[in-house]
């Protein structure tokens, strides 16, 4: 896919797009981020588009960015955006980024079902015998991350080799937040009967040290969000995230192969629409707010 330019905004300066994100530099020396409505799979970001997802995403992340103030500060500075970007973007304070995933599971399933099934582990952490996909772990587990670039694979890597990048007391101080705010967001997902089975978090660092929370948080695009009424182990999940992508792109009827080095097809209308509906729930169950 080769992705339009990003729009000039005025007062700003385009530094870098993401798979789904565009940041920018305002005047003032703060950034702006907007969220757009690329969806991306299997380190492919599609031709297909997803209408409002990312106002969706945006508006998502400030509620839980709220609901996390107790437990952790966050990089939002204000709401207040030029007029082509209200909904889908926030002005955020610039950090020194951590170059790692710092991802919290509750429940076994993707990349950590894999290696589990590969070694009884997932990075280096050793799980009990007989977990199914889907299964809830006896207690959360942290099992961070490479940050890839556009195009390239997160892996999965172990506490050892994140203290090796990052240093021992950041590596803490990462791991202990990223399980404290998952505690936090599980908790009050599952009262709107939603089971956050995993997320991944990034940090920042603000020039005194402070650690803080950025990028987005606890979105169907970071997540994996359940129906708490239909959790069943031993299968893939209904979801709220973009599973629906993934498995139709992982089906006969798309005549796509993750293997084959070839860009995704275009995303029929139904999945558009059924991505769509999923994100639109997650966010008015959680939040009780109407989109």
């Amino acid at each position: 896919m080769v992705r339009p330019e990003p729009p000039e905004i005025e007062g700003t300066q385009h530094l870098h797009s993401g798979k789904v994100r565009d940041l920018y530099r305002r005047d003032d020396g703060n950034l702006l981020v907007v969220a757009s409505d690329r969806i991306s799979a299997y380190d492919f970001v599609l031709d297909t588009t997803i209408p409002d997802k990312g106002v969706i995403l945006t508006q998502m992340s400030l509620w839980w960015f709220d609901k996390l103030q107790g437990v952790v500060p966050n990089h939002v500075v204000a709401v207040d955006v030029p007029d082509s970007v209200t909904g889908r973007a926030v002005v955020c304070e610039p950090l020194d980024m951590f170059s790692v995933e710092c991802v919290a599971r509750g429940y076994l399933t993707g990349s950590g079902l894999e290696d589990y099934r590969r070694s009884g582990e997932v990075c280096g952490v050793p799980l009990p015998g007989g977990l199914k996909d889907g299964s809830r772990l006896s207690e959360p587990i942290f099992t961070p991350a490479t940050k890839a670039a556009v195009g390239d694979h997160d892996e999965n890597v172990s506490y050892d080799a994140m203290v090796q990048s990052i240093g021992e007391d950041k590596a803490a101080d990462l791991r202990t937040m990223t399980l404290m705010i998952y505690a936090r967001a599980e908790e009050l997902a599952r009262e709107q009967g939603i089971i956050i089975a995993d997320t991944k978090f990034e940090f920042g660092a603000r020039r005194d040290g402070t650690v803080v929370l950025a990028d987005e948080v606890l979105t169907p695009d970071s997540s994996r969000f359940w129906p708490a009424d239909l959790w069943q182990p031993g299968r893939a999940q209904a979801s709220y995230d973009k599973q629906i992508v993934r498995d139709w792109l992982t089906s006969p009827e798309s005549g796509w192969s993750i293997d084959s080095g070839e860009a995704p097809p275009p995303l029929p209308d139904r999945v558009i629409e059924r991505t769509r509906a999923g994100y639109v729930e997650a966010f008015e169950r959680l939040t009780g707010q109407e989109f």
